[in-house]
Order: C-alpha cells, then structure tokens, then sequence
C-alpha cells in the first residue's frame, strides 16, 4: 500500500522540478537542453573524471540553474551540498581587481602610475635575458634594466614582466620562496614576500607581452599600502560584507571546514585523493599571507553575487561598489594582441571576448570570465544578462574540458 507521506513527498518533488522548469522556461531557457549540461557533468563523475560539482546560472539576476552532482568527500561518502565551500584560487583575482579600483575611484592612484611611487622596491626594475654566446654553463642569465616601470594597470593586465617564477631566473625565484601561486602555507604577511619578489628579474619587459603570474599578489599588497589595511579586512568590510557573501573569505573558519570540499587528481585517468580538510593550508596553515591573486575561498552563490555585481556595472542589491564606466573599462580590451588564448583579449582581472569568431565557440562578443587552478570557470555575458559558474576541486584538471564544455552546453539551451 503506498503511504500518503510517500504520495505527498512524489508530489512536492514534481511541484518543485516543475517550477524550475517553469523559471527556466520564462528566462529563455529550454530546460530540456539544459538537461544536457547535468548529464555530461554526471558523465564525467560515473568516468571517474570528476568527484562532485556545482552548476550555478542566472539571467537577469534570477537564477535558472542551480544543482550540486556527485561528492564533496568520496572517502566519506559525503554527498556535494550546493553551498559547499571551494577554494578559488585565480578568480580571487577579479575580487582584489576590484578592491584596487575602489580606491582608483576614490582618488588614490592613477592607473599608469609606477607601481614604485607606492611599493619603492620595484623602484629598480630589471629583466633576466640569455646569457651572451660563449657564457659558462652556470651562467643561466643576465639582467638589463627595465625599459619602463611597471604600472599598477600591468598587474592588473599581466603585462608587468612577471611569471609565477618560471623562466630563465626560476632558480632564484625558488630560493627566495616566491615560486608559485599558493602561499597558504606561508608564514609571514604577503609585503614580505612581494619585497623579496621585488629583488628578482623579471621575466619579460614591463609591457610588451602578456605573462600570467604574480601581478595581482602585488596588487593586493598595493591594496594594503594604500588602504592602510589588510587585504583580508579590506575584502571583507568593503566588498564581501556589503554584498552579503557570507562564506567568501582567506582561510576557512573551522566551524566552516566541514563544507570545505576535498581536492582529488587525475593520475593514469583515474580520481585519487590530492587535500582534504584535515591537512589543507586553508585550515590548518598560519592563516598570514592573504593572497590576492589566489587565496580566497568562496560558495557558488557568493561568488555569484559578486559576478551579478559587476553584471549590473557595479551595483547590487543596493549596494554600489563601482561606477558602470569603472565596470566597463575592466572589460576593455586591454592587451590588443599580447593575449590570445581561448579569447581575444585580456581586461582587468579577465579574459574579454570581443571577437567571437576568435575563439570558434558559442559565445557572446563583450562576454567575460576567468578560472581556477582547481578547475571552476565563471563566465559574465552582458549581452545576454547571464552568469554562469562551474565550482569543483580537481588539480590538476583533467583532460575532459568540461570546465570549458559547460559554456557551450549552457549556450545550446539558451533559445530566446
């Protein structure tokens, strides 16, 4: 005999898979084809390819889809909650851009300004190149003077010169302990290491290519100069407080660590475990070195009000963080030809799409994003209205290229 609560509970789960549909419906979407999305994202948890995930869309500041797959902690069979909390690496980058462009609107610096006029240890730029011909074998490189400063709207481009260590002086980078991107592990404030980074050649003159790296951790400790405040308390009393976004923060609260998801691998085309919470530098390290150019941890929907913020050129909820021509100059192409990797140009803090024909995919020209060295993507499209997240933990990723799939597979089931 089937029980009532059984009937009730059929009842209210059809109710609730219909309004979603229904709000997909009524924000242009076809939820059939969306159901495309949830089963290559589960495909590639039954292959092994992925643990657990979370999918986020709005359109026109509703959301339109959001759904957790898979597991958070495998070994504890502990099931992805939607409001599991993700290491975000390089997406902190566009959240510390924004800090350093409040106190831009606020007068304290230009743009162009020589980032020496505020941190003077770069005041001596120089520029590791290939030893002359005949050189002995020690001789890995030789230094010449930068041919311009470094300006504070070059880290925000990646157009400064540095590398995340790598190049001809990476041994050096390596011994003054500023190789790499993640510095939980830390045990000093970010303007000891930004000093140290300081004395180091850098690995391409100040504006001539695009070279990924340590840029926005400069940045965020140019914050701090200026501001007068941590970088931490900075973020969140002018940024991740004003736009409510509760669980976004350096280092991880322990009575938060339980929603922290585990980091898995790919090795010979199979998961294997890589942190979990009990031996991750969020929660465990000296909880000292906030970096802005990849140390915040974030939910899926905090993260998603600050991409709605900047979709709404700088305002939500109230809240205004920025001016609309603050927002529309971050995604300006900044770079011309320098960048040219997946889009066509570079603004302040991410890739900026504004030739679709570049790429060769379903995208929106003005479109903009970035990603995570755990393997999330955020995607921006003011044409459309539309923020779209892929949150997981994978390092590194694997070879599916679902965090790039998933645009094309939430493109495809856009239809007015």
């Amino acid at each position: 005999m089937i029980s009532y609560r059984f009937l009730l509970t059929g009842f209210l789960f059809w109710v609730s898979l219909s309004a979603a549909r229904g709000v997909a419906l009524n924000h242009g979407f076809d939820p059939v084809r969306l159901g495309r999305l949830d089963a290559v994202i589960q495909d590639n948890i039954n292959q092994q390819q992925l643990a657990g995930a979370v999918m986020f869309i709005a359109r026109d500041g509703q959301t339109v889809h959001l759904k957790a797959y898979g597991q958070q902690d495998i070994e504890q069979g502990k099931v992805m909650p939607t409001d599991a909390i993700f290491r975000i690496a390089s997406m902190s980058k566009a959240i510390t851009t924004v800090a350093a462009l409040m106190l831009y609107e606020e007068g304290y610096f230009m743009l162009n300004d020589p980032v020496a006029k505020y941190l003077p240890a770069f005041a001596h730029s120089m520029v590791a190149v290939p030893p002359p011909a005949g050189s002995p074998p020690e001789f890995k490189y030789v230094t010449v003077p930068a041919l311009r400063p470094i300006t504070i709207r070059d880290l925000m481009r990646h157009t400064a010169g540095l590398t995340y260590g790598d190049g001809l002086a990476v041994d050096d980078y390596k011994k003054a302990n500023v190789y790499g991107w993640n510095f939980t592990a830390h045990d000093e404030p970010i303007g000891d290491a930004i000093n140290r980074l300081a004395k180091l050649p850098l690995h391409g003159q100040p504006g001539e290519q695009w070279q990924y790296g340590f840029g926005t951790d400069v940045l965020g400790y140019l914050v701090e100069v200026v501001s007068g405040l941590p970088l931490d308390r900075f973020i969140a009393e002018r940024i991740t407080g004003p736009l409510q976004m509760k669980d976004t923060g350096f280092y991880l609260p322990l009575e938060k660590a339980n929603r922290l998801a585990n980091v898995y691998s790919i090795i010979n085309g199979r998961l294997v475990l890589k942190e979990t919470v009990a031996k991750s530098n969020y929660v465990q390290g000296p909880r000292k070195c906030f970096s802005g150019g990849a140390g915040l941890l974030s939910t899926i929907t905090d993260y998603g009000r600050f991409l709605q913020m900047l979709l709404n050129e700088g305002e939500l909820d109230g809240v205004r963080l920025l001016s609309p021509k603050t927002v529309q100059l971050m995604h300006a192409n900044h770079t011309g030809a320098k960048y040219a990797r997946d889009n066509n140009a570079f603004g302040l803090g991410f890739w900026v799409n504004d030739d679709p024909g570049f790429s060769g995919e379903l995208i929106s020209a003005g479109a903009y994003g970035w990603g995570s060295a755990y393997y999330p993507q955020y995607l921006v499209d003011p044409q459309e209205k539309i923020v779209a997240i892929f949150m997981t933990q994978l390092l590194p990723g694997g070879n599916t290229g679902l965090n790039q799939k998933f645009k094309i597979l939430m493109y495809q089931a856009l239809i007015k």
